[in-house]
């Protein structure tokens, strides 16, 4: 038929081509940059040929595996850290966050388990707090009695103050420091205050050794804690930060009690992490309420935005601009959304993958705290002739603190890709070279001899001509293909 004709015409116009292909594959192993394989193809000996393309055989799966290697190490995202550390001659000091652990005014509370059991159910958003049975029903009945009664006016007018009579001594760097010097701030210790917040004054240390210097008066007759729900202590408790980062207390806190002197040695650590898929950092996520990010920061905003979501309203402890949740709200609908936030694990910290993964970012203060007690004779008059207090009451009611650091100096931790995209490239040029010789232009070379034959294969597959390795013998098709050579002659 007419499809018939055309295939014999199509095999005839390319059967030149086809015998040519013999030849296009030996100019090729003559020409190719790709070294040893003229040695099988021009090698007349046949050890030697056989010699040659083992050779050849086993470089081409050394560099293979070699290659493939180099890749699997690529994508398995591998870093290296390094550790810098440099010396500076001044150094930013870093906000200090005071709380008293005597939290209320002992005059303004009525009911003082009460009281503290509202506190913890609202500061359960910072950290889990499991309230027995048996205080339920005493809690409830005072929230349907006092459903107008605020926690956080109360805790603000109530809770423990700063001024010259809790605060002693101030002095930061031979220059004297105030109460107005400290910034308020709610943490689950109630009213705490920070010195040094959001890095104002941006106050500098040139000289190790020396830094802040308070001394406190907790004033244990004013102010009380709540012994049968475990709270016994009394005395300071403080956290280093960064002055543009929250306090964070939970297990990080370190405690002071009365009639100690504590000297807390500071140094300062920056830490650098990739993203991802090297490191487990997102450097695209931005906070709404804080202007660097951290982990701690991204999850008081989850935490702020589900609650609100669930109860229509935003505890006084949360950043954001909802509107304020009274008692009930806290008791009713705050406290069971914050416990099944953290059961469903509605906003994790961590890995690339969570609600707030790890900062790209972040600065820490890793502190050694030694301790003194206010003993001695001759130091007690001093003090009692300093602060006109007694003895006793020195050793029930001060704390001194000292935070300084411990050399100008900071230490830089930072993670590195331990493999580039062209450390890559060049580790797979360098085993191509080294094994076969190979360059850029012998892969383009072999793609470009491979797709010609690809192209070649088709088109004899396409023409159903598996005879063609006869064709180049005449003799031998006469007698059998007389019919396809008169076709192709017609043709």
């Amino acid at each position: 038929g007419t499809l018939e004709k055309i295939r014999l015409c199509l095999i005839k116009k390319l059967l030149p081509d086809l015998q040519d292909r013999r030849k296009y594959h030996e100019e090729f192993a003559s020409s190719t940059s790709l070294h040893g394989v003229h040695n099988i193809v021009h090698t007349q000996s046949k050890a030697r040929r056989a010699l040659w393309l083992l050779i050849v055989a086993g470089c081409l799966a050394t560099v293979a595996w070699q290659i493939y290697s180099r890749f699997i190490y690529y994508f398995s995202w591998p870093t290296t850290t390094t550790v810098v550390v440099q010396y500076v001659e001044k150094v930013k000091f870093p906000a200090v966050t005071f709380c008293n652990l005597n939290r209320f005014q002992a005059h303004a509370v009525s009911n003082l388990k009460v009281i503290f059991l509202i506190w913890n159910t609202v500061s359960a958003i910072f950290q889990k707090f499991a309230m027995e049975d048996k205080y339920s029903q005493e809690l409830n009945d005072f929230l349907l009695g006092n459903k107008n009664f605020s926690i956080k006016d109360f805790t603000r007018k109530n809770g423990f103050y700063l001024n010259s009579s809790t605060l002693l001594e101030c002095d930061f760097f031979g220059k004297p420091c105030y109460p107005q010097d400290f910034e308020h701030v709610f943490t689950e210790y109630g009213n705490c205050f920070t010195f040094n917040h959001n890095d104002l004054s941006a106050r500098r240390v040139s000289l190790s050794g020396r830094g802040l210097h308070l001394l406190f008066d907790v004033q244990q007759d004013k102010f009380t804690d709540e012994p049968t729900l475990g709270y016994t202590d009394a005395g300071i408790t403080f956290v280093i930060h960064s002055p543009h980062e929250l306090p964070r207390f939970d297990g990080l806190g370190l405690l002071t009690p009365v009639g100690m002197h504590a000297q807390v040695a500071i140094r300062q650590l920056k830490s650098i992490i990739q993203e991802y898929p090297w490191g487990e950092c997102k450097p695209d996520i931005k906070l709404q309420y804080h202007k660097i990010y951290s982990t701690n920061g991204c999850l008081l905003e989850c935490k702020a935005r589900y609650i609100q979501d669930w109860c229509g309203c935003l505890p006084f402890i949360l950043p954001g601009n909802g509107t304020e949740c009274d008692l009930l709200k806290f008791y009713k609908c705050v406290y069971p959304a914050v416990y099944n936030i953290e059961i469903k694990g509605l906003c994790t910290v961590g890995t690339h993958n969570s609600t707030c993964p790890a900062p790209c970012e972040e600065t820490d203060y890793p502190t050694t705290v030694t301790y003194s007690n206010f003993g001695g004779e001759k130091a007690m008059k001093y003090f009692s002739t300093k602060v006109k207090k007694s003895s006793e009451y020195i050793r029930q009611n001060l704390v001194r603190i000292e935070i300084k650091y411990h050399d100008l100096r900071y230490k830089i931790t930072q993670q590195q890709k331990a493999l580039t995209i062209s450390e890559l490239l060049a580790d797979v040029g360098g085993q191509l070279g080294l094994f076969c010789g190979a360059s850029m232009i012998t892969i383009i070379e072999l793609l470009e001899y491979i797709f010609t034959n690809f192209c070649w294969m088709c088109i004899f597959l396409l023409l159903k001509a598996p005879e063609m390795p006869q064709w180049n013998n005449p003799s031998q098709n006469q007698p059998t293909h007389k019919g396809k050579k008169r076709g192709i002659q017609e043709c």
